[in-house]
């Protein structure tokens, strides 16, 4: 595989990585993104999509994924290439700058590498299930990466949050059967999920048990049921050859921890002019780095991009002179972004 040429390599495509992007896109530094999860918008959109936020200047008030929604929007002029449902998992320096490699086998080389992971790569909760890991890969997935795997299959989710109802909802049509169980007949999911995914069990288009996983059945990796303890303690077995739970993710530093950076309680130590890391090239923006009067804020990631991205420029543009620019008066950027009309001043 021929790596991926680009500018500036983004390891993390929460907020403050899709922001990066329109930052160094504005200096003529092209990016691209790797992120462990399926989709842009980090923790936002994973964990708290319909969470409202209050702290984003000119919006009083904004969930995870309308915030999302609007950077990608933002962005577009840029045209970022996205590397999704990967883990960052080693860096090497080479005479070009650095040589990220994922683990999912995908070079990416770039002068500029950012890390925006926040606290670190999402990690899978995993359920207390006894041997549950000889099952993993085959058997238990803990993320839907293609869904033409799922075609035909037994399929057991367990989980009663947004992932657990959408996947769900998703892998119904193309599953030979599919059933939902949770501890409780409560469910932290949207409303409009839970309302859909009752009509279709009424339907008889999917089950629901309320009750845990007890064990596992099976010739590992290859599962052929479960052991159900239900709400009243009865224990029924369930047959199904795959199972998917979503019990929520946890924030670990990962290989990160591996890249010869200097790590402070794990987060990565920056100057407050650059926010460049003890290593030549590589920035880290966000809650994954720490300085004197650091605020965990989404809005103090925006403005370490925009300073991060001037210092970016002149790695990216070595020898070249760099003239700061306002996009309310600069016709160049204002073509950039698609903006047509010439009555715009500074401000």
């Amino acid at each position: 595989m021929d790596p991926y040429q680009t500018d500036a390599i983004i390891i993390g495509a929460g907020p403050v990585g899709l922001f990066a992007v329109f930052e160094l896109g504005l200096l003529d530094i092209r990016a691209a993104l790797v992120d462990i999860l399926p989709m842009p918008g980090g923790q936002c959109a994973e964990l708290y999509p319909e969470k409202p936020i209050y702290d984003i200047p000119a919006l009083p008030v904004v969930t995870g994924q309308e915030l999302t929604d609007r950077l990608m929007e933002q962005i577009k002029p840029f045209h970022p290439q996205f590397f999704l449902n990967q883990m960052a998992e080693q860096l090497e320096k080479i005479e070009t700058g650095w040589r990220l490699t994922t683990d999912a086998g995908q070079i990416l080389e770039a002068p500029v590498v950012v890390i925006a992971a926040g606290g670190g790569s999402f990690m899978p909760k995993k359920p207390p299930i006894k041997e549950v890991e000889k099952f993993e890969g085959t058997s238990v997935h803990y993320a839907v990466r293609q869904l033409e795997k799922f075609r035909g299959k037994n399929i057991l989710i367990v989980g009663g949050g947004d992932s657990a109802l959408d996947w769900f909802l998703n892998l119904q049509p193309i599953a030979s059967n599919i059933t939902l169980l949770h501890r409780r007949d409560e469910f932290k999911a949207a409303p409009d999920s839970v309302s859909k995914m009752r009509a279709r069990v009424m339907a008889g288009e999917g089950q629901l048990i309320i009750g845990e996983v007890a064990e596992l059945h099976g010739e590992a990796p290859a599962l052929s049921s479960v052991t159900i303890k239900t709400s009243t303690g009865e224990l029924i077995q369930h047959d199904c050859d795959t199972l998917l739970p979503f019990f929520g993710l946890t924030m670990k530093l990962g290989p990160l921890a591996n890249w010869g950076l200097n790590l402070h309680q794990n987060l990565i130590p920056v100057d407050t002019e650059k926010f460049q890391t003890s290593e030549l090239g590589i920035f880290a923006i966000g809650d994954i780095n720490t300085y004197p009067g650091k605020l965990k804020l989404i809005l103090s990631g925006f403005h370490e991009a925009a300073l991060m991205a001037r210092a970016a420029y002149d790695i990216v543009h070595a020898g070249k002179k760099f003239i700061f620019r306002y996009t309310t008066s600069s016709s160049d950027l204002q073509e950039k972004l698609g903006i047509t009309s010439s009555a715009s001043s500074k401000t």
